[in-house]
């Protein structure tokens, strides 16, 4: 009697994980804007590899920083060589979850609020980040955009023209839409 439970036990078990859907993209978007008065420092690297599961809420974004551009490629060789230093420390990534994934029904179309928390890792340095955002379900598949600002130091990112040419705070812009 007491195999027939187990069996049955274990079965709802791997109902339970089957039922987890992970969507992912290796197509997203992060637009970085650390624009200031005297320059416009803009940069967009549609390359962001991001993992979302349904049922935990759990999302990951990982963006090779080289993968980065800017309308002046003299601009986007300072942002690489002298301010992020991506031959050392060439991907920025976040994890995290979304917080409310339970009020998302991915089965119904339509526009839901997100709030995120998690860490996002930038230049070796890792800082606690919460924001809210927009899930928009569409024929089953989230896509999901949300923008938060960062203050540049605080990622240990140094430079001359930080606070001047290169704003102290920049907002970063996500989007990614999930297959």
């Amino acid at each position: 009697m007491k195999k027939p439970i187990l069996f049955l036990a274990l079965a709802g078990a791997c109902l339970q994980v089957h039922a987890q859907k992970l969507f992912s993209t290796k197509t997203g978007q992060i637009k970085f804007n650390a624009s200031s008065p005297l320059e416009n420092v803009v940069a967009v690297n549609n390359q962001v590899d991001s993992k979302m599961v349904d049922k935990t809420g759990q999302i990951v974004f990982s963006a090779l920083i080289k993968s980065f551009k800017f309308e002046n490629q003299l601009m986007e060789d300072h942002f690489n060589e002298n301010y992020l230093e991506s031959s050392k420390i060439p991907k920025a990534e976040f994890r995290g979850y979304v917080t409310n994934v339970s009020a998302i029904d991915f089965s119904k179309d339509g526009k839901y609020p997100v709030n995120v928390d998690g860490t996002l890792t930038i230049h070796g340095v890792s800082q606690k980040v919460s924001t809210v955002g927009i899930m928009e379900i569409s024929g089953g598949r989230p896509n999901i955009s949300g923008v938060f600002k960062i203050k540049i130091k605080d990622y240990g990112i140094t430079g001359l023209y930080i606070g001047t040419k290169i704003a102290e705070e920049a907002e970063i812009s996500v989007n990614c839409k999930y297959e």
